[in-house]
């Protein structure tokens, strides 16, 4: 499981040095945030609160250092709080449910109370190696992604299980969403295979799919044919599409609902796990090696 870390790592090593054809669209953003944050890994906005919350890890992706926190920001991009949650090592996804901000945080699943900012639970995942993205159901039931592991596990009533494993997962896991009735999920690529030979120069990086798995049966379904990238955040477009973004391409992707892969913007930077105002279409992006939370209205790239 060392080399899939190592792996992972890896494909983000590549970001800087991934090339994509220059016609690609690129964005203006509507606000930039370039302090107070530390590897920003998740941007995700609480519509209850009306507000958005960005993990930054701040320190090494799994160091158990205590370094790690959760900001608070408005959606017009002011800091409310720069350290709003603390007590968290390397934390990384984020989703509400039930008044209740959970973070992933290496093998541990943190709640902190939206209201007041005060640790609500902590679920230790036995097993767990690198936990990576999450996503919530209505019911308050938890599920989180690793990517080290190749599993997905669920967290319910406090207590975690597996929820699909191994040949099941398909892929590197990485983002969540739950849409429904179905949990989406956004890979990394292939995991990486003990013993083989490295890439070669210029070879283009591993890309990600998209698959859903049916929240009681498990069934998996893949979303689209299409590579997808290295994907890390899952937010539905409003249109029953996705939107996602290509960390290790550097760029945000439109997933329609018949499969159709496009490209709405090129980063110069690798944007991760993003948070989406849909009433504003608004897309709220972590750039995780250069330290900075950047906005992008997508009112025109999603007509």
């Amino acid at each position: 499981m060392l080399r899939v870390m190592a792996g992972v790592l890896a494909l983000c090593a590549a970001l800087a040095a991934t090339a994509f054809a220059q016609s690609d669209p690129t964005l203006t953003p509507v606000w930039n945030l370039t302090t107070g944050f530390a590897a920003p890994e998740s941007a995700y906005y609480d519509a209850a609160s009306d507000a958005v919350f960005v993990s930054s890890i701040n320190g090494q992706i799994l160091e158990k250092d205590g370094n790690g926190y959760i900001s608070k920001l408005t959606p017009a991009g002011a800091v409310v709080s720069e350290k709003w949650a603390t007590g968290v090592n390397a934390p990384k996804g984020l989703r509400s449910a039930r008044g209740v901000l959970y973070v992933s945080d290496i093998d541990e699943v943190v709640g902190f109370d939206i209201a007041s900012g005060k640790l609500a639970s902590r679920v230790k995942i036995d097993g767990a190696q690198f936990l990576n993205d999450l996503a919530t159901a209505a019911d308050g039931t938890v599920y989180v992604s690793d990517s080290a592991a190749l599993k997905i596990f669920e967290v319910r009533n406090g207590k975690a299980s597996v929820f699909v494993e191994g040949a099941d997962v398909v892929e590197q896991p990485n983002g969540l969403l739950v849409d429904g009735s179905r949990l989406i999920l956004g890979t990394i690529g292939p995991a990486p295979q003990p013993g083989a030979a490295g890439r070669g120069r210029g070879a283009a990086p591993p890309s990600g799919h998209l698959y859903a798995f049916d929240l009681k049966s498990k069934q998996r379904t893949l979303i689209t044919s299409q590579p997808v990238g290295g994907i890390d955040g899952i937010e539905p477009d409003g249109s029953g599409g996705l939107v996602v973004t290509d960390v290790i391409g550097q760029r945000l992707l439109r997933v329609s609902r018949a499969g159709e892969v496009t490209v709405l913007a090129k980063f110069t930077a690798g944007g991760a796990d993003f948070g989406y105002v849909a009433a504003r279409k608004l897309a709220i992006v972590p750039f995780l090696f250069s330290n900075s939370v950047a906005a992008y209205d997508l009112t025109t790239a999603l007509k």
